[in-house]
């Protein structure tokens, strides 16, 4: 059994990629791991301010609630990130999200696979491109981590377009491969 964070960083309850989220987790759930899905929505989550406190400190100085959130990443074998695309890159609720993962970098992780659902209203799957550079910057700064998986749902537009497609039944299995 592994244990598996499933984020979802649509601002839109419902979208397209928070639906593949869920069929990620439903998928993993279903292989006998422990899923636990966060909505970056739900946090009130504050911009990164560079301080570094935390790279000295067990805890960022913000006080939005990710506090609470780090020793759950650190013991978590595997982390799966879902995001719209917007303008060719993870929406800015992720980017932010990512940011305020930093206090995870001086300490021992256990995880050491990233998924990535993305979803864009452009046909082409070259769109998501830039998602997947930004999630490899991110883990790029983790020594063994991996990109494990990547889920580019193009042509995607209007909440719930995913549905009419293929694609819940890819995240599903890609959750239940894990």
């Amino acid at each position: 059994m592994k244990r598996i964070i499933v984020v979802t960083s649509s601002p839109r309850k419902g979208g397209n990629s928070e639906i593949l989220a869920g069929k990620f987790a439903e998928g993993a759930a279903f292989s006998g791991n422990a899923v636990e899905t966060v909505a970056v929505r739900d946090l009130d989550l504050k911009f990164c301010t560079g301080c570094m406190y935390c790279q000295s400190h067990d805890k960022c100085v913000l006080g939005d609630g990710m506090n609470a959130l780090y020793e759950r990443f650190q013991n978590a074998d595997v982390i799966a990130f879902a995001t719209p695309v917007y303008y060719y890159a993870v929406c800015g609720q992720l980017k932010t999200f990512l940011d305020r993962l930093n206090p995870l970098y001086p300490r021992a992780n256990r995880f050491k696979e990233v998924y990535l659902i993305a979803t864009a209203a452009e046909d082409a799957e070259s769109a998501m491109d830039g998602s997947v550079k930004d999630i490899q910057g991110w883990i790029d700064c983790f020594d063994g981590v991996s990109l494990k998986g990547v889920l580019r749902a193009a042509g995607v537009t209007d909440k719930g377009d995913v549905n009419n497609t293929d694609f819940p039944a890819q995240a599903f299995e890609m959750g239940k491969n894990v």
